[in-house]
């Protein structure tokens, strides 16, 4: 508890701490603008043929005499006529060719997108789905690399240089001048992206009480959310995708220009052994909060006293092998994995093909982020009072099961089948607010950010395999919605063999975790051997 009465010594929840979770957590909301941004840029607009270059359209009977009919009467989009046909010949698929002269797109909803652009239609669709999985490695990158960065060099540095890759990778991507390009820029982007989610959580955590923690995490989770109204309010101002590339992309120049006044978390610096550090920051803070008659009372002197476990135990920076060579932090790392899959694998399942509701997809867009408001409300209220596990178990299932249900509701049932797929994206959506929070504190300080890393790794693994099972819907329509169902259901049991954490301090070392997880031994056989005592006596009695 040494560090969490340091906080509340300098301020606990004060000035400082409400301007840098607000600056700090300010750009997540065009982070989740970016991770469903192709929804919009990479929309596939109505499309057909266009009919050859020799093709008299006034003389062969328009343009419909060159376009095959499917079974709806809709002209084909990857198939024309080799000659002109009328009548019932239209309704034919025989004497027709590839669209060798390329497409005609309707522009009247999406004006200019990536598939329109770079033709990524018919024999080419699959590299649409292509950039957002090369996105999603992006993510899966920065998830490892960062994460691990973050540790040692501490989270607000690495902020910064992530702040600066976003703008430069994103910008670049609007203004790339084929798809190659525009995928590489893409993958930088989701580098960067996923270590400023997680650098955003950890910062805030650590400079944070313990009691105030759930409410960081819940506020998190909210803005994410504002930013997927937001992303449906920009789409339809800016209809062309280079311009909303950019449109979500420059603000992070901002950011990167504001994040050099935050403050880097003192708890990390005194797991790093830097006393010194961690002295001018927590009197920098004292002085923000106006608490300076308590920050002139800290000394190197009261911070060796107060923070010896820190300084004899943390010097040395854990790596991410620890995760499997200490048991206590293997068990933790394999039941989080699969929260972390489980969670992003159906929550991607879900949020990646709007179009295909049959709706508007900017009503989809709007009801997918109006649904997250009261899931996660519930969600918090269930993490501070319940706590974390049940929080996340009952999450996972019943998103499981909406998901389950709705693979045997019949095609036709459309309201049906949209609200339980609403109901399950919500219920995705407070497990994501749930396992962030959750896998912030059950980790030591010394590899927080590790942990979190890998924990992200592993649900971009979810979101890379989940395009990949909704092609498994060539051979039934609904086997993609058993899989998104069954995962999450079967992944909620780890949450059985996880601790709780509400109203326990955070660790900073691995033997803190181990010496919580003996004392709770210890206390579960004081209880069993006072349950005992009076069976005993009983048995005596009766003996006599």
């Amino acid at each position: 508890m040494a560090f969490n009465d340091l906080l509340k010594q300098v301020g606990g929840v004060g000035r400082f701490q409400l301007i840098q979770v607000t600056l700090v957590v300010l750009p997540l909301i065009l982070m989740a603008s970016h991770n469903t941004l192709q929804n919009f840029t990479a929309a596939i607009p109505p499309h057909h043929c266009r009919p050859p270059a020799h093709a008299n359209l006034s003389e062969d009977g328009a343009l419909e005499a060159w376009l095959p009919r499917d079974g709806q009467g809709r002209p084909e989009s990857c198939l024309r006529f080799t000659s002109p046909h009328s009548g019932t010949e239209a309704n034919s698929t025989e004497d027709t060719e590839p669209c060798t002269d390329g497409w005609i797109y309707d522009n009247s909803t999406f004006p200019s997108t990536i598939v329109s652009e770079w033709n990524l239609v018919c024999s080419h669709r699959a590299l649409r789905q292509l950039g957002q999985s090369l996105f999603m490695v992006g993510v899966l990158l920065g998830a490892m690399v960062f994460g691990s960065l973050a540790d040692r060099l501490g989270r607000r540095k690495v902020l910064i240089l992530n702040y600066l890759q976003t703008a430069v990778s994103g910008t670049c991507a609007a203004y790339a001048p084929n798809f190659a390009v525009y995928c590489a820029f893409r993958l930088i982007s989701g580098m960067s992206l996923a270590s400023i989610s997680l650098n955003c959580m950890t910062l805030n955590v650590e400079w944070m009480p313990i009691h105030t923690r759930a409410y960081v995490g819940t506020l998190i989770g909210y803005v994410y959310s504002l930013g997927q109204f937001l992303l449906a309010g920009l789409a339809y101002a800016v209809p062309h995708w280079r311009h909303l590339q950019l449109l979500v992309s420059a603000p992070f120049f901002a950011f990167f220009i504001y994040s050099w006044f935050f403050i880097e978390s003192a708890r990390w610096y005194s797991s790093s052994g830097r006393l010194d550090l961690t002295l001018k920051a927590l009197q920098r803070v004292a002085q923000i909060n106006g608490k300076q008659e308590e920050g002139a009372k800290l000394s190197m002197e009261v911070l060796r006293t107060s923070l010896q476990k820190e300084l004899t135990m943390g010097k040395s920076q854990a790596s991410a092998m620890e995760l499997l060579r200490c048991p206590t932090l293997r068990r933790l790392f394999l039941c989080l994995s699969m929260l972390w899959f489980a969670t992003s694998f159906a929550y991607y399942g879900l949020v990646m093909d709007l179009q295909n509701f049959g709706v508007s997809i900017y009503l989809i867009q709007v009801i997918f982020g109006a649904v997250d408001l009261p899931a996660k409300f519930v969600g918090f209220l269930i993490i501070n009072s319940l706590g974390r596990r049940p929080a996340q178990m009952a999450s996972l299932l019943l998103a499981g099961i909406c998901i389950l249900v709705n693979g045997v509701i019949p095609q036709d049932q459309t309201i049906v089948r949209t609200s339980l797929a609403v109901l399950g994206k919500g219920c995705l959506a407070a497990s994501f607010n749930c396992i962030f929070l959750y896998t912030s504190e059950l980790y030591p300080t010394v590899i927080r950010q590790t942990g979190l890393g890998m924990g992200s790794m592993m649900a971009r693994v979810g979101s890379i395999v989940s395009p990949l099972v909704s092609m498994t819907a060539e051979l039934y329509p609904t086997i993609p919605l058993f899989i998104y169902g069954a995962v999450p259901v079967v992944a909620s049991a780890a949450t059985a063999l996880l601790p709780e954490t509400l109203g326990q301090p955070l660790p900073d070392t691995v033997q803190d975790l181990e010496g919580r997880r003996r004392g709770k031994r210890r206390q579960q056989r004081q209880e069993q051997q006072k349950q005992m005592v009076p069976l005993r006596t009983s048995a005596q009695k009766n003996g006599l």
